[in-house]
């Protein structure tokens, strides 16, 4: 009788009920994943508003995206809303980190020296003029560390030495210098020179624009523009320009000058004289040294009064100015005050060392973010990135003008 009743009953599908019952388990396993994957976004979401909003100390911080560069030197605070450093103090010069540079670690008047016409130069590093029988020989620094020489004896100058430490032009090629009544211009690459006439005997400053082709020409009272072409003949044409009592103000293509209150940063307009770009609170009681441009940034040397977060005993305070003809807020100064005395001594408030006015001045830009300066007898480094001041060379000559082969 069951295997009767069972013969009735029909043949169940066995694949199609596999099949539909694999699918819906499937699709629970999906929505279970989904699920469990919103709640999960959901915590995440909320944890972060309440860190955000609600957090207090254990709120998320951004992150800095300025990292702190190697060798960074905190600001000691800001003079008239400029950010400023103290420079190491006098004496410290021979210990501070060295920039190896085509000037080594001594730089001196070299002794037996070849003709340029035998060793041209394509990018000169340094320039300066060695004393001859009361005249002066020009000497030419190569990127390679090659010294030359122009066998043109330069006559002085109503200050002393020919040479205007914006002497060498951008391209590295071209040296000019001052000469009564003219200005005299060597290509260091083909030895080929140029003694310019001008109206004025006492000439004392020269500086170039970007393109080494124009040619600034000053002295107290006079000031002209020029176009040189070495291998010329004919006389350019000169052009007056604003003057100035200090012949060291007449640069380009920035100049800083005026005193505190009155300083002004100005570009060089051509035939419109200087247009002012900003003018920055800095405390000048005078200027020392030519104006020197390095990208964005512009620096010059001043000497102040007065300083009330640098005080100085026995000497006034300089520094140096680096303003940026973009963004005020990238205004630096680096500040060079007196050394005090290693061992406090009672009644006694002299300072062991200090740095007179005239013995600092800007020398140039190493890049666009390094300037480079003279103080007493050392070339020094400042980096405005990071506030270090590092040691380029010991000077054992007087007087220097830099070119972009100090890069090598």
């Amino acid at each position: 009788m069951l295997r009767q009743a069972s013969d009735r009953l029909p043949e169940p599908e066995l694949a199609d009920a596999a099949w539909a019952a694999g699918f819906a388990h499937r699709r629970r396993q999906r929505r279970s994943i989904i699920a469990v994957l919103i709640a999960l976004l959901l915590v995440v979401v909320a944890g972060v508003l309440v860190m955000t909003l609600g957090g207090g100390n254990s709120a998320i911080t951004p992150p800095d995206t300025t990292p702190t560069p190697p060798g960074y030197i905190p600001p000691a605070g800001e003079i008239s809303g400029i950010t400023y450093w103290n420079a190491p103090p006098a004496g410290s010069e021979r210990f501070l980190d060295r920039v190896s540079t085509p000037l080594g670690e001594l730089l001196s008047l070299p002794g037996d020296t070849p003709d340029l016409r035998t060793r041209p130069m394509d990018r000169i590093a340094a320039v300066t003029v060695a004393s001859r029988g009361g005249n002066y020989l020009p000497l030419f620094l190569s990127s390679e560390s090659h010294w030359a020489r122009d066998d043109r004896e330069l006559r002085p100058i109503a200050s002393g030495r020919p040479l205007s430490t914006g002497a060498v032009a951008p391209n590295g090629k071209l040296a000019a210098f001052p000469q009564p009544g003219g200005v005299y211009v060597v290509d260091a690459s083909t030895a080929k020179t140029r003694l310019i006439p001008l109206p004025s005997q006492d000439i004392r400053s020269v500086s170039w624009l970007a393109n080494s082709i124009r040619l600034l020409v000053s002295g107290p009272g006079t000031a002209y523009q020029l176009d040189v072409d070495v291998a010329a003949t004919k006389q350019p044409l000169v052009g007056g320009v604003a003057v100035s009592n200090d012949a060291e103000e007449v640069t380009a293509p920035y100049r800083l000058d005026g005193g505190e209150g009155e300083v002004a940063l100005r570009q060089y307009a051509g035939n419109n004289g200087w247009v002012e770009v900003s003018r920055p609170r800095l405390p000048v009681a005078q200027w020392a040294g030519q104006t020197f441009a390095g990208g964005n940034m512009v620096g010059r040397m001043f000497v102040a009064d007065q300083i009330a977060q640098v005080p100085t005993v026995v000497s006034r305070p300089q520094a140096i100015a680096a303003i940026s003809t973009l963004e005020p807020r990238d205004d630096r100064l680096l500040v060079l005050g007196e050394t005090p005395a290693a061992t406090p001594t009672p009644g006694r408030t002299a300072p062991d060392r200090i740095r007179e006015p005239g013995c600092c001045f800007l020398l140039g830009w190493y890049d666009s973010e390094t300037a480079l300066f003279q103080v007493t007898d050392w070339l020094l480094a400042w980096n405005l990135r990071t506030g270090q001041v590092l040691r380029v060379t010991e000077l054992n000559l007087d007087g220097l003008a830099l070119g972009p082969g100090i890069r090598g």
